[in-house]
């Protein structure tokens, strides 16, 4: 921990033979509260800086990281981009406290020397790590956040996005039917979707296909075999003598 700024000449005082000599005197932080500060200084966590990465980080092990998030989410506009990296970024310092709340407890437990055992002992480590769980519950939350506003947002597109092409299938299938030429960039760009003909082919084809399906289904597993139907709705017959 550094030393405080020395004192100007002209308001220092004359050293009487009771004082004791500034290098004789015991240095390090005496409360609790500047021995959590100094453990925390020395252990450069990170944890609230603006680059995710630390100096003794492996960048490439953070860009692979962070394209694991970009791979999973997939995601189509700055906003969801945004949300995309905080999340990376978020994780990335969440993974890194269980490595920080080890050392807390090896400084602790294989103190360097006897100052540094009295600077900092098992008590002060339990008080970092305390400290190290807050900042762990805001990550965490943090975390969530960002996931539930992403997958909002990312739903809304989606839906958007389908419903848009549904009608782009339905006039698709309009204009063949009436040989009319059909270009979906000019009937749908101005809703935020570009879409090309192929895509939308392909898209009413498959609208076609599931709907045979659910009506192969409903007469397959739902509806009643008319024989089935007529001896059920049939009065039962007197018995012969």
């Amino acid at each position: 921990m550094t030393n405080p700024l020395p004192t100007p000449i002209h308001n220092q005082q004359p050293t009487t033979s009771n004082q004791q000599p500034a290098a004789n005197r015991p240095t390090g932080p005496r409360t609790a509260a500047g021995k959590l500060r100094s453990s925390m200084n020395a252990l450069t966590h990170g944890l609230t800086s603006r680059s995710p990465v630390l100096a003794t980080e492996d960048p490439a092990a953070y860009e692979r990281h962070s394209r694991q998030f970009l791979d999973e989410y997939q995601p189509a506009t700055p906003t969801e981009t945004q949300l995309t990296q905080e999340l990376a970024d978020t994780a990335w310092r969440l993974n890194r406290i269980p490595s920080l709340e080890a050392a807390l407890l090896d400084r602790a437990a294989n103190p360097p020397t006897d100052q540094a055992r009295i600077d900092f002992d098992i008590v002060d480590a339990h008080r970092a790590l305390a400290t190290l769980g807050l900042h762990y519950q805001r990550l965490s939350r943090q975390f969530q956040k960002a996931v539930d506003k992403l997958r909002e947002i990312q739903s809304e597109r989606r839906h958007d996005q389908e419903r848009t092409l549904k009608r782009a299938a339905a006039l698709l299938e309009l204009h063949k039917h009436k040989g009319i030429p059909y270009d979906p960039a000019e009937l749908f760009s101005e809703a935020g979707f570009v879409f090309s003909k192929d895509q939308v082919e392909a898209y009413a084809q498959h609208l076609i296909r599931l709907n045979e399906s659910r009506h192969i289904e409903h007469v397959r597993f739902y509806m009643q075999p008319p024989a089935r139907a007529a001896s059920a709705s049939a009065p039962l017959s007197e018995p012969r003598p």
